[in-house]
């Protein structure tokens, strides 16, 4: 699967503004794309934005229904994704919201993660994590399903990108140890990808 792929089959009209260091691969993109087009979410958080925001946002489109909310740390990232949103026509399909990292406590320990204080009170639908950067702490994208967890949907899918690194297995294990709740799925895709259905 190609980004060129990617536009052909969601009907982009232009080239997706792509960079190999921090755009998602496209087979990622069209896992998620696949479950948005075929589940219809009407609540899709993601962790960290960028072409997925677009791809997403894309899909709320197609769909005629559902909304992107999207964390994004970083306030020049904030400007880029809404910037690209506009440049799409997109920009009534998604929020991004300037969420900075901050202290999180968890049971195993703190964690550098998102403020959700700007984030809906919503029931979320699909999750999709791409961020924090794993190179900013030890399983820097765990606090995700604890965190959200109270505002997952009873039937939500998550989606967790890089899941081919040591990190993010362990995390996923450490998540699956503590909801049981979920089934899981390992993608062998070019990064890997993790998912998690209840």
């Amino acid at each position: 699967m190609s980004y060129r792929l990617l536009e052909k089959n969601l009907g982009f009209e232009q080239p997706l503004p792509v960079t190999e260091t921090w755009s998602a691969a496209p087979d990622f993109l069209t896992l998620i794309s696949d479950h948005c087009l075929q589940n219809k979410p009407e609540v899709i958080v993601e962790c960290s934005s960028g072409t997925s925001s677009l791809v997403l946002s894309r899909c709320c489109q197609i769909n005629q229904t559902g909304h992107v909310f999207s964390l994004e740390n970083g306030e020049a990232f904030v400007s880029k994704t809404n910037d690209e949103l506009k440049d799409f026509s997109l920009s009534g399909y998604c929020d991004v919201i300037h969420a900075p990292l901050r202290e999180t406590v968890l049971d195993d320990g703190q964690y550098q993660w998102y403020d959700i204080t700007r984030l809906a009170e919503k029931t979320i639908d699909m999750l999709v994590i791409d961020g924090p950067p794993g190179f900013l702490q030890k399983h820097s994208r765990y606090p995700a399903l604890p965190v959200l967890s109270d505002r997952l949907a009873e039937k939500c899918v998550v989606f967790l990108d890089d899941a081919a690194r040591d990190d993010e297995q362990q995390l996923v294990r450490n998540w699956l140890q503590d909801h049981p709740e979920f089934s899981y799925e390992y993608i062998d895709n070019e990064r890997g990808c993790s998912i998690l259905r209840r």
